[in-house]
């Protein structure tokens, strides 16, 4: 490659989901020689505990830069102003960058939550990327939305779209259902489309051999569209970056889970953890408290320091059997060999890491992209099982406990063994020397050094 330096500001949605696989692509591209700033809101990043020493920060302003003192009303309250102070912010840190030494910006690669970064970029006449965060199917349905295609309340039973399987309500995004209550998330997730055409990339957090008809359908409709996933550290997939263990923004390192867990046997325990946005209430807990106590498996479950008062009195957060602690090295959790089943809220993250690790899953989908991802995991990837819910919405634990004992111990753990295995070496090979990831990250690289050479 070139002399030249490519400098890239990346711009992630202020949340530890959006901000985890951006910026894994990040050390991916600075691996390949592109010089790259993390943008954040100077709210956001007064709450960020730590980023790897190589990322360059920057901050921009959302509209709340003293927080505390001036906080929004709302969620909605909050995108508005962000959108609007967030624009002039980014283009004062742009000039003020280009004006300084080896600092010129050729590049921002934006979280596609919001779209009023590529406004700013194509002001300068800067490539601009689009950077999806959530799958391909899910992307699909909010287009289809987007194009008018598809209209929230549905009156059919079944929703049926090219390239992907019949989806039931449940199946669907929960924003659908509450539009009418509250507008704000839907009109988020699909205004990500709103000017994505004049996008010069359209990069995509998923593999392709994952996703591949609608993979192939995306790219009829975005010839620029290209994805670059699994996006998580690389130590647990090809190991071309040296020591990279984790994504890098956690304020905690402890490691009582995996010192616990190098006691338990091969695929003894079942790991329990619903992300660090999900939120059971009190009959939940207590329905996954009852059956972790009774289900014969060790179990080692994450309950944030939030939810830890739902906790059934009597539940003991230490025992022979299970240990509950309010935040784990989820990634190390997961490659470990005592780990036997992930009950998972399928977060795209989440959902990522467990094909990767080759952990079979019990689905217990909460809400947002979560059911279309359980949907997937069970009805398509065949890598779990989804726990059925009552008529209040609530998985009892006698449900939880047979999906457990599914895959802990029934015949049928065999084949979701099997399946998981097999997409645990597709996402290895998809970012590893010719894998398909790979061979679109440099291709987005090389573009870069073009581009930079004949301006």
């Amino acid at each position: 490659m070139e002399n030249k330096t490519i400098h890239c500001l990346v711009i992630p949605f202020p949340a530890h989901g959006h901000i985890n696989p951006m910026l894994q692509f990040s050390k991916l591209i600075q691996n390949e020689g592109v010089k790259v700033t993390l943008v954040t809101p100077l709210s956001y990043y007064k709450n960020l505990p730590k980023l790897p020493s190589s990322i360059t920060v920057e901050t921009i302003s959302d509209g709340f830069d003293q927080s505390g003192l001036t906080l929004p009303k709302s969620f909605k309250h909050y995108l508005n102003q962000f959108w609007e102070v967030g624009s002039e912010s980014l283009a004062y840190l742009i000039n003020n960058l280009n004006g300084r030494s080896n600092n010129h910006v050729d590049c921002v690669i934006y979280d596609s939550f919001m779209p009023w970064c590529l406004d700013v970029a194509k002001r300068f006449g800067i490539i601009g990327a689009a950077f999806l965060t959530q799958n391909l199917a899910m992307n699909s349905i909010y287009y289809h939305v987007h194009m008018g295609k598809l209209k929230p309340p549905f009156a059919e039973q079944v929703i049926s779209l090219p390239a992907l399987p019949q989806l039931l309500h449940r199946d669907m995004p929960s924003f659908y259902f509450t539009y009418e209550q509250d507008p704000t998330f839907l009109d988020l997730v699909v205004a990500q489309f709103s000017n994505i055409e004049k996008a010069d990339w359209i990069l995509c957090n998923s593999f392709f051999e994952l996703e591949k008809e609608v993979g192939d359908w995306t790219m009829k409709i975005w010839s620029n569209f290209r994805t670059i996933g699994p996006s998580i550290p690389n130590t647990f997939l090809d190991k071309k970056i040296k020591d990279d263990e984790d994504y890098g923004v956690s304020e905690f390192k402890s490691e009582e889970s995996v010192e616990w867990l190098n006691n338990k046997a091969k695929r003894s325990v079942v790991y329990v953890s619903f992300g660090s946005l999900g939120a059971l209430n009190e009959e939940q807990i207590e329905e996954v408290a009852q059956c972790l106590k009774d289900c014969g498996s060790y179990f080692l479950w994450v309950v944030k320091t939030s939810e830890e008062t739902k906790l059934p009195k009597d539940f003991e957060k230490k025992s022979e059997n299970g240990l509950v602690v309010a935040w784990c090295p989820q990634l190390k959790v997961l490659a470990h060999e005592a780990i036997g089943c992930f009950v998972t809220h399928c977060g795209w993250n989440s959902t990522l890491e467990a094909l990767s690790l080759g952990v079979p899953v019990v689905a217990m989908p909460l809400w947002s992209d979560q059911g279309i991802n359980a949907k997937l995991m069970v009805d398509v990837w065949k890598v779990g099982i989804r726990a059925s819910v009552d008529e209040k919405e609530i998985v009892r634990k006698e449900t939880l406990k047979s999906c457990i004992s599914e895959i802990m111990e029934s015949d049928k753990s065999k084949e979701i063994m099997n399946n998981v295995m097999q997409w645990k070496n597709l996402a290895a090979r998809a970012v590893g020397e010719d894998g398909s990831s790979y061979k679109n990250m440099i291709e987005f690289v090389n573009s870069l050094f073009h581009h930079s050479t004949i301006n």
